[in-house]
């Protein structure tokens, strides 16, 4: 069974987690998520080179926020690509990574999550790009458990590898310790309670944002089309014992329509009708006639 959470007397299917993407890690944030009952926190940052990761540590500590994971950096991709076909790109990718995950397992990270490619990839391209993407995962293993952390291998939407349960499993299966962190708004090709039945107890972690499945769009749930009850039902059946975590940003996106930023009570709130089975509120609507880029 899940772990179960309390948020304000109320018994919370899964703990809460939120993505800092996005967000000043300070005294102010760290307070937010304790007040709404927000217990962990993904670092999330492509460039790491300016934070304070003792200073992050100290908060955490602080407000009894847990510093679930991180997210390895995945961008610009022509610098940052685990399945690149240029050997000295994906040798100096790997180095990039295996610096974070050291310095992330010193204040307690476990878990860290890796984009397996970049894109655009030409099917022509992708069986290479597969093979490179595995034994860059097979040495981040490797070096995971050094640190006595995981990898967690993110399913990505459009060409990018990973793209779907089956692609996900083979990427996986490089080596017995990877695992799997689930974005929910990436699958364009397959239904997120397919995807969660297919990859089953490999998934340790969430990115929890809605969309169109037109393209990704990190929309709060709810402003999307995913149906929320399904993927409960199926997290159930897998018996999912990991967070419910955000990776949404308090910003207003420009293919949204709302009046206001969101804030950690939103999230709380979100969360709490989606695990009750309810009527989501809903205080915004997505811009008309959106494509693909929009």
């Amino acid at each position: 069974m899940p772990r179960l959470a309390k948020h304000k007397g109320t018994i919370m299917k899964y703990e809460l987690g939120l993505s800092s993407c996005g967000k000043t890690l300070d005294d102010k944030l760290f307070c937010a998520y304790k007040e709404n009952g927000i217990t962990k926190i993904e670092l999330s940052k492509n460039d790491y080179s300016q934070m304070d990761l003792k200073e992050v540590e100290s908060l955490s500590k602080k407000y009894g926020v847990q510093l679930w994971s991180l997210h390895l950096p995945f961008m610009p991709f022509k610098e940052i690509d685990i399945s690149s076909t240029d050997e000295d790109l994906r040798a100096s990718t790997i180095k990039k990574c295996k610096d974070l995950i050291e310095k992330g397992a010193q204040i307690g990270i476990k878990r860290f999550i890796v984009h397996p490619s970049g894109e655009p990839i030409e099917d022509v391209d992708r069986e290479n790009r597969l093979s490179q993407a595995k034994k860059s995962l097979k040495q981040l293993a490797e070096i995971a458990e050094e640190c006595n952390a995981v990898i967690a291998v993110e399913n990505l939407p459009r060409t990018c590898l990973g793209n779907c349960s089956k692609e996900i499993l083979e990427l996986i299966s490089a080596d017995s310790r990877l695992r799997v962190c689930f974005d929910t708004n990436h699958l364009l090709g397959e239904k997120i309670e397919n995807f969660v039945l297919a990859v089953g107890d490999k998934i340790i972690t969430t990115h929890v944002s809605d969309y169109d499945a037109i393209n990704e769009r990190h929309w709060l749930p709810g402003e999307g089309v995913i149906d929320w009850n399904n993927l409960i039902d199926a997290f159930e059946k897998i018996g999912y014992k990991g967070p419910w975590l955000y990776e949404i940003g308090f910003g207003i996106p420009k293919n949204i329509l709302r009046d206001r930023e969101l804030t950690c009570a939103d999230f709380a709130r979100n969360a709490k009708e989606i695990f009750e089975k309810g009527k989501i509120t809903v205080f915004s609507q997505p811009k008309p006639n959106l494509g693909m880029w929009d």
